[in-house]
């Protein structure tokens, strides 16, 4: 068992003075008995209610107490990068023995790729994995399923001719099943549990007229897919979900490592606990739960209402321990504000509730609008902004954005074009939503030089990009190390520094030189010198011209406005009026974050019960039923109605002082005219 851990006022006292501003402290009733808290227990915490910087204060008093005796350490796990980005941010300074050996903080991805994926793929196939990432998991399969040759795979023609068929008229297949262990392996579709299913495509084959494979063809096509999917594993090349399957496949083949890790790791936190999808909530539960026969301790922080990453089936796996604590008073919420929000709280039992600390007083405003004014929503908003801060009602000095849950129709135009539908796009119509999610990997070399990650101060990130796109043109040239694998950065660095000093020098220049250029706001012309470069680059790797990256490297990206100017697509999504700037984005972009103040714009989705927040959550905006009760009361889209409360929730919860939510007049007068105007404030737009 776990040392035990006594946590004096003096520990708390220095805690406060790294982690809060002045005056400020960690409360008698709910925050200190949780820092002072190392059982196994659940802390279920309101939005704003400092959750993460409680847990940063045990996790400083922590530090002062490492080493342990036995040898052990402090597994702290989330879900996101920028989570454990802030934590690092925040305290790394301050605990140089937390950030080393045996602690470990990161991901939960991070986790399990390191101590149980690699280490069995490694004692599986003798070799590390190439990569473990989806979207070039997503490029290998493509990649494959375009070279005949792969087709073969030791089978007859007529199966490998089904195979073909199915790809020229259900490609999708071949990229959304995954291996899946219990008692041995099976192919499953995207994890969700049921076994795949090998069904001849019907195109435009008469119903009369049609027959589906027997269940042996069945059988023969699936045992294809079967080695197919092996394949891919043994390249090294791995999805997310896979790495998810070899940490099962290794726990039950080698159950001590489950011991073994709970030795490592004496105390367990796991920060938005609400996030962890299904697979990754019962990894974490069979390892340092283990039934309540675990020696380590595990505490799940979070708050179910938020669930927003993972699916609804995901949110309701987490069931409470025996012991939970609440934070249940928020910094950040005012109480006009509060007591809106925690009407859209799902999970809501005698134990709930959302005190608002924040002494603001502004009324929640619903802004109504008609199809003839939805473009002034944002305007107004503005306007309605700028004069609470010019009579100093709005004090925070926190961003301002506009929220949608739904952001654009992508090839949809029937729906673009009906003015009952609207999205993010449909609000403000410069919205871009790949604008300001830099990826690792893209279709075109171009999007490399546009999306990259701004709020670095340094080069990195655009060179790491550039090579990301070498690396991409020698993957689709089919070029690869001498012990056929993708080329990594390091390894492709490594090979050119070796076999011609001065190409690694030239590269080095270039690198640097193209970087400062898109700074600069020289897209194009950077374009234009990486693409004549590629030519010379892939000499060092092969007497052949370029073939199949052509289309990659010389497409440009029709979508995105021409760029001279680095500041026109930096400002997409933003609207700025009188030195006022607004932010455009998504719900899901903005969780965890706090705003001055924040307007909610409801979105179209068509899955009955009404297509509108306002429609599915009308008992909630009237104030005269509780989520729950709703969904005992309507028997149909209780899960639409479920992901609609989790969104209002999470957009509704972010800011300090003004909430706005815009909805359209015909809504609001069929379902909202009995609103309570003590609580809002409405206005038409």
């Amino acid at each position: 068992m776990p040392q035990e851990i006594n946590i004096t006022d003096e520990e708390i006292l220095y805690t406060e003075r790294l982690l809060l501003s002045a005056g400020k402290a960690f409360d008698e009733e709910e925050r200190r008995p949780y820092i002072r808290n190392f059982n196994t227990i659940d802390l279920q915490a309101v939005p704003g209610s400092g959750k993460t910087t409680a847990l940063l204060a045990k996790l400083l008093i922590l530090e002062h107490k490492l080493p342990f005796a036995d040898g052990s350490g402090v597994l702290v796990l989330s879900h996101t990068n920028a989570a454990i980005d802030e934590i690092k941010e925040k305290i790394q300074k301050h605990c140089p023995k937390l950030f080393s050996y045996p602690n470990f903080i990161g991901t939960i991805q991070s986790f399990v790729d390191e101590f149980l994926a690699v280490p069995f793929y490694i004692q599986k196939f003798n070799k590390k994995p190439v990569r473990i990432d989806h979207e070039i998991y997503n490029e290998k399969i493509k990649n494959c399923i375009e070279t005949p040759w792969m087709y073969k795979l030791g089978f007859n023609k007529d199966i490998t001719d089904k195979v073909a068929y199915i790809k020229n008229n259900n490609k999708g297949l071949f990229y959304n099943y995954r291996f899946q262990y219990s008692t041995g392996t099976q192919l499953v579709k995207n994890l969700n549990g049921d076994i795949l299913e090998i069904n001849k495509p019907r195109g435009r084959t008469r119903a009369e007229n049609y027959r589906d494979y027997t269940p042996q063809e069945k059988q023969s096509v699936y045992n294809w897919f079967f080695k197919f999917k092996t394949e891919i594993l043994r390249s090294g090349i791995l999805h997310y979900d896979d790495a998810y399957f070899l940490a099962e496949v290794y726990l039950n083949k080698i159950p001590s490592i489950k011991t073994i890790l709970q030795n490592r790791f004496s105390f367990v936190f796991v920060d938005e606990m609400q996030d962890m999808d299904t697979h990754q909530y019962n990894l974490l539960e069979k390892i340092f739960y283990d039934e309540g026969n675990s020696s380590s301790v595990i505490q799940r922080i979070g708050d179910k209402n938020q669930a927003i990453y993972n699916s609804v089936r995901a949110a309701d796996v987490w069931i409470d321990r025996a012991e939970v604590l609440r934070l249940n008073g928020s910094q950040r919420l005012s109480k006009p504000i509060a007591d809106v929000v925690k009407k859209f709280a799902i999970h809501n039992d005698e134990t709930f509730d959302i005190v608002g600390l924040n002494e603001c007083t502004i009324k929640p405003h619903i802004l109504v609008f008609e199809n003839a004014t939805v473009n002034n929503i944002i305007p107004c908003f503005a306007q309605i902004v700028k004069e609470y801060k010019t009579n100093g009602s709005l004090m925070s000095e926190k961003a301002i954005k506009a929220i949608c849950w739904n952001t654009d129709w992508k090839n949809d135009d029937a729906s673009r074009q009906d003015a009952t539908k609207l999205r993010l796009e449909d609000y403000h119509q410069g919205f871009k939503k790949e604008k300001g999610k830099p990826k690792e990997d893209y279709d075109f070399l171009k999007s490399y030089f546009l999306f990259y990650n701004k709020n670095k101060k340094t080069l990195e990130p655009l060179r790491k990009n550039i090579l990301n796109a070498l690396l991409k043109i020698l993957r689709l040239e089919n070029i690869n190390t001498s012990d056929e694998r993708s080329y990594t950065k390091k390894k492709l660095i490594d090979f050119i520094r070796e076999s011609n000093f001065e190409e690694y020098e030239q590269l080095n220049l270039n690198l640097y030189n193209w970087s400062i250029g898109i700074i600069k706001g020289k897209t194009n012309d950077v374009w234009e010198e990486v693409k004549a470069y590629t030519t010379s680059f892939f000499t060092i790797f092969s007497e052949n011209a370029l073939s199949k990256s052509l289309s990659f490297i010389n497409t440009d990206v029709s979508q995105i406005p021409a760029v001279d100017n680095a500041e026109e697509i930096e400002t997409t999504n933003h609207y700025k009026e009188h030195g006022l700037e607004i932010e455009i984005t998504s719900v899901h972009a903005v969780k965890g974050q706090t705003h001055s103040a924040t307007l909610y714009l409801e979105s179209f989705y068509d899955r009955g019960y009404g297509n509108y927040e306002s429609e599915r959550l009308r008992n909630q905006f009237i104030g005269n039923q509780s989520v729950s009760k709703t969904l005992l009361t309507v028997s149909a889209s209780h899960e639409k109605i479920k992901q609609s409360a989790k969104m209002a929730y999470v957009g509704f919860s972010r800011p300090m002082d003004l909430l706005c939510i815009a909805i359209h007049k015909d809504r609001y007068d069929s379902v909202l005219s009995a609103i309570n105007r003590d609580e809002w404030n409405i206005i038409t737009v």
